[in-house]
């Protein structure tokens, strides 16, 4: 039998349309998959440490996090998950519209596992959307799938 696992993943995105289009593209997908999506970088860390309302929240297998987030940027929100021994090993796809250099150096020096640009064409939006479960989620062997 292949992965009968249900996939959980958390999309860290503020732009509500990026974040319907996302999980458009995710819904359409080969993988059965749980999409939890928060809005800002307190939101994350609550979720990721299943604090106030996440308390019961499940440990995602892959996070697709945005830099550009309101009350915590996505780079602390990075340093946060890649500093604590529970969820380091937890794979983070940075999906931003950022393509400063130092943005992509920090975001890999932060341990990413990955940085890609949002394209503003909508379907070159849901291609790269698409590209990240081709691989993440159907060629890459992630912990526990």
């Amino acid at each position: 039998m292949e992965n009968l696992k249900i996939v959980e993943i958390l999309l860290i995105e503020d732009n509500p349309g990026d974040a319907w289009f996302t999980q458009a593209a995710l819904k359409g997908g080969k993988l059965r998959n749980n999409l939890h999506m928060v809005y800002d970088g307190a939101e994350a860390s609550d979720f990721l440490f299943k604090r106030n309302q996440y308390s019961n929240a499940p440990r995602p297998d892959l996070i697709i996090l945005d830099l550009n987030l309101p009350k915590k940027n996505g780079q602390e929100v990075l340093a946060e998950i890649k500093a604590d021994p529970s969820l380091k090993s937890i794979p983070v796809i940075v999906l931003t519209i950022s393509k400063a250099e130092e943005d992509i150096i920090r975001s890999y020096k932060l341990h990413a596992n990955c940085f890609l640009n949002k394209p503003i064409d909508l379907n070159k939006f849901l291609e790269v959307v698409k590209s990240i479960e081709d691989i993440w989620l159907t060629i890459v062997k992630l912990p526990g799938l």
